[in-house]
């Protein structure tokens, strides 16, 4: 039988999931694992870049992991990064293989370099500028074949790639896989208060809808959902009925989308008639991961302790992987 290509991909513990985090990536990841080897993380050292406290960050962990697994992924499949500690061992030897320019280069340390000065009254740890090494060490510690990312992280995996080739010219062996970006289609799903932006909790309640609220409140928020603002040039659908359409397209309601679409385009469209269709599917949507997630909770020590076992199972990837680089790099090496 043929090996399964290897796919890594991670999340930062949100706790909380919206349904841009569904449709945009996770809906992906159950998806995926018809098809290939998978291994998704939870990776909390990353959510240390950006001001954080403690004890959320504890709880979020575990809650966006109660939420992925009655999202369809795999327990087996997950890790939870600070459980791994030879990610970090392993960042610090790719960070002498990434240049000072690399780093400063990269589009989103601008970015939430500016987020964190204001949330913390000037303070940017250096950890905001040199995360991303952590994140290639993140997807070549498990000699990933695919990292199915956006278009936001697409710098970040070209990174990935300039270390392991760099790290293999430097040892004079092929020994890192170059990871290549997994395309599939994912669709964009922005704020229903504002469709000009992404779906996005640090935007605020009204800008996201999480795939675990209660139906009433998944009616509310699509029923106020903005359509057309009067500013679209003649001709050009709007901005939030498109998002609506997206919402219902991802949300896999073809003949419905078809058909709503087809009175869209003959100029008799009720908009209220395409939010509760929306609405429906949403909530459809909603409540098996609800009910799973019910389940799954009535029995919380003995998930904790499956994903405990599957980070401690993922975990010996990882070591054997730093065991080859430190003989490799000629550092000392101990045998587990």
């Amino acid at each position: 039988m043929e090996k399964r290509k290897q796919v890594l991909s991670a999340i930062q513990p949100t706790g909380d999931l919206h349904f841009g985090n569904y449709f945009g990536a996770v809906q992906n990841w159950v998806r995926l694992q018809d098809q290939y080897d998978c291994i998704y993380g939870v990776v909390d050292y990353h959510a240390m870049t950006m001001p954080y406290k403690p004890r959320k960050l504890r709880e979020n962990t575990w809650e966006i992991l109660f939420n992925l697994i009655a999202m369809g992924v795999q327990p087996g499949s997950l890790f939870i990064q600070s459980l791994v500690p030879e990610h970090t061992e392993l960042n610090w030897i790719f960070n002498c293989f990434c240049s000072y320019g690399q780093l400063t280069r990269m589009t989103q340390f601008k970015d939430k370099s500016s987020q964190s000065e204001s949330k913390s009254g000037g303070f940017i740890s250096a950890g905001l500028l040199s995360y991303p090494i952590l994140q290639a060490a993140d997807i070549l510690i498990y000699r990933a074949d695919y990292v199915p990312v956006g278009k936001d992280q697409a710098q970040h995996l070209e990174l990935s790639r300039n270390i392991a080739q760099r790290f293999n010219h430097q040892v004079g062996k092929e020994y890192f896989v170059l990871p290549e970006v997994l395309y599939s289609e994912t669709p964009k799903i922005n704020s229903t208060a504002d469709p000009t932006r992404k779906m996005s909790k640090s935007a605020g309640d009204k800008h996201y809808i999480s795939v675990f609220e209660s139906e009433q409140r998944i009616r509310k928020q699509i029923r106020s959902a903005v359509t057309d603002t009067g500013d679209t040039p003649a001709g050009e659908m709007s901005p939030g009925v498109n998002n609506l359409f997206q919402l219902l397209k991802a949300a896999g309601q073809t003949e419905a989308y078809d058909h709503l679409r087809g009175q869209y385009e003959g100029g008799t469209l009720k908009y209220s008639e395409l939010k509760e269709t929306v609405a429906e599917a949403l909530v459809g949507i909603s409540q098996v991961f609800v009910e799973k997630k019910k389940e799954l909770l009535t029995r919380k020590k003995e998930v904790k302790n499956e994903i405990k076992a599957a980070s401690a199972d993922i975990r010996k990837r990882a070591q054997q992987t730093v065991r080859e680089v430190k003989e490799l790099t000629g550092l000392a090496n101990v045998k587990f």
